[in-house]
C-alpha cells in the first residue's frame, strides 16, 4: 500500500521518493507443499494466471482471474468508507453500498467458505486463506471480506533500501523538518487527566503524561500507539483505564508468532525473497493455535530471504557473509494466554518440527549458531505490555470484529489511539492510516482546520 505513504508525504509538502529508495518485486511470493508442488505469484496478474494454469489447470486459472476481480471490487468498495475512516459504522457502510455490492464483500461468510466455493484445488484455497494471518486471524473464522488483501498485495510488494528501519528514519526526518520534537527512551508511566466544572468525571480530559524519570509533560492532546489493551489493563494509570471499552467476552486475541532471525546457508530449494511452505492440514494448524493454544505440530512456515537476487537494489549478496545469507523464519503461534509460557524444550521441539517440515519440502537450512536469535510469544508479550504476545490486537473473527476495534477517538477527551490494535487494523500501512485518522480527528476536534 505504497499510496498511503505517497499521500502522507505529499500532505506534509514532500515526496516519498526523496526520502526512501525502494524497488518493486516482480515476484510476490514462492509457495511450496511437501508433495513437491510449487507456485509463484507475480505482480502481473497475467503471469500469475499462467503460473496457476501450469500448476492447477486452465479452469483454475480462470477462477483465479475472477478471484482477483472480486478482491479488487471489495477493496475499492471499502477503501474510503472503511479503511480511511476514523471509526467505521456498519449502518453507514450499508447506506453507501448497494445491496449487490454489499453481497459481494461477503461479510457473513468465512474466508475459507468463500475460497472453497471459488477454487477446486485445495492448495489454492490454502494459499489465499493465508491472508487471514495478515491480521492475526484464522481463515476458518475470519470474514470473506479479507479477500481484499489479495488485491492489496497484487498491487505491489516493495523492498526498501536499508530495510524497514529506513521508513522509520524517513518519517523521523519528515517530522523534524515540520517542527516536531522527538524524545526517545522516555518510558510513559501514566497518562494524567484534568477536569473542568463540577462534574469531575464527565468533564475529565487527558492533560499530559508522567515519564519514568518523574518528569511531567503537559499536553493538550495525546495520541497513543500502544496496544489498546495496555489502556484497559491500567498500564497508563487508573484515570485512563476506562478510555476504551474492554473487548467483549466472545472476542479473541489475535495470534502470535515464533520467529528465528539468522545468518545461514540454505540448500535444496531455490528461495525467493518471500516464501511460504504450507502444512498438510491447515484446519488442524489453526485449531492448535486458537482452540488448543499449542504450537502446531507441522507449522506452515514463512521465510524472508532479503539477499536473494530478486530483492533488487535492496539485496546484499551472500558472499559478504562467507556464503551465508540473512534469513527470517516465522510460524503461527498462540498468544501466551496469561501466565502460560512455552518452555525452552517446547521451543526447541517447535524448531525441530519446522526444520523437518522444510526438509520434506526440499529445503535445508544450516544456521550459524552464534548468528541466530529466536523470539517467542513470551518475548513479544514482554516487549508489548498487556498483549500476551498477540501481535495484531483482537482477531478479526466474525463479521462484527472489524467494527469492534477501537476507533481513533476514545472516551477520554484529548486522548486518541493509533496503531495496529486500533481501526483499521494491523500492518505498517494500516497503522499509518490510523495515525492520519487520529491527526484528522485532532484537527477537527480542536477547530484547527
Amino acid at each position: 500500500m505504497r499510496w498511503v505513504f505517497d499521500e502522507l508525504f505529499n500532505r506534509a509538502g514532500a515526496r516519498f521518493d526523496d526520502y526512501v529508495s525502494f524497488s518493486m518485486l516482480n515476484m510476490l511470493a514462492r509457495h511450496a507443499w511437501r508433495d513437491g508442488s510449487r507456485l509463484d505469484l507475480y505482480s502481473d496478474v497475467n503471469y500469475s494466471a499462467d503460473a496457476v494454469a501450469a500448476f492447477a489447470g486452465q479452469a483454475e486459472a480462470e477462477r483465479y482471474r475472477q478471484f482477483c476481480a472480486r478482491s479488487k471490487q471489495i477493496y475499492e468498495t471499502l477503501r474510503d468508507p472503511f479503511l480511511k475512516s476514523a471509526k467505521p459504522d456498519m449502518a453507514r457502510l450499508i447506506g453507501r453500498a448497494n445491496p449487490f455490492t454489499l453481497r459481494n464483500i461477503q461479510p457473513f461468510s468465512t474466508l475459507w467458505q468463500a475460497l472453497s466455493k471459488q477454487f477446486r484445488d485445495p492448495r489454492l484455497r490454502q494459499l489465499f486463506a493465508r491472508y487471514a494471518t495478515y491480521c492475526g486471524s484464522s481463515p476458518f473464522a475470519a470474514p470473506a471480506t479479507l479477500m481484499l488483501i489479495t488485491h492489496v498485495e497484487q498491487s505491489g510488494v516493495w523492498m526498501l533500501d536499508g530495510g524497514m528501519g529506513a521508513l522509520a528514519r524517513a518519517l523521523e526526518a519528515l517530522a523534524l523538518k515540520n517542527g516536531a520534537e522527538i524524545t526517545y527512551n522516555a518510558h510513559v508511566e501514566e497518562i494524567i487527566t484534568a477536569h473542568n466544572g463540577a462534574n469531575r468525571q464527565a468533564n475529565r480530559r487527558a492533560s499530559g503524561v508522567i515519564v519514568q524519570s518523574g518528569e511531567r509533560i503537559d499536553a493538550d492532546m495525546i495520541v497513543l500507539n500502544a496496544d489498546a489493551a495496555a489502556l484497559t489493563s491500567g498500564c497508563f494509570g487508573t484515570d485512563a483505564a476506562n478510555a476504551v471499552s474492554p473487548p467483549s467476552n466472545t472476542a479473541q486475541r489475535s495470534q502470535s508468532a515464533m520467529t528465528w532471525a539468522m545468518l545461514g546457508r540454505a540448500s535444496g530449494f531455490d528461495l525467493s525473497v518471500h516464501n511460504v511452505f504450507f502444512s498438510d492440514d491447515y484446519q488442524a494448524e489453526f485449531d492448535a493455535v486458537f482452540r488448543k493454544r499449542t504450537m502446531p505440530s507441522t507449522p506452515t512456515t514463512y521465510i524472508f530471504a532479503p539477499d536473494r537476487p530478486d530483492a533488487g537494489a535492496a539485496a546484499n549478496t551472500p558472499q559478504k557473509n562467507a556464503g551465508a545469507e540473512r534469513l527470517f523464519c516465522l510460524i503461527n503461534a498462540p498468544s501466551t494466554n496469561g501466565p502460560r509460557q512455552f518452555t525452552d524444550k517446547e521451543i526447541d521441539l517447535c524448531e525441530q518440527q519446522m526444520s523437518d517440515h522444510l526438509g520434506r519440502c526440499g529445503l535445508t537450512i544450516a544456521a550459524l549458531p552464534e548468528k541466530k536469535i529466536a523470539t517467542s510469544p513470551a518475548d513479544f508479550a514482554q516487549r508489548f505490555p498487556a498483549t500476551n504476545g498477540a501481535l495484531y490486537g483482537m482477531a478479526s473473527h466474525g463479521w462484527q470484529a472489524s467494527f469492534q476495534r477501537p476507533g481513533v477517538r476514545t472516551n477520554l477527551k484529548g486522548l486518541y489511539l493509533a496503531g495496529g490494535s486500533a481501526h483499521p487494523g494491523p500492518g505498517v500501512p494500516m497503522a499509518a492510516l490510523s495515525g492520519q485518522a487520529a491527526a484528522a480527528a485532532v484537527l477537527k476536534d480542536y477547530d484547527l482546520i
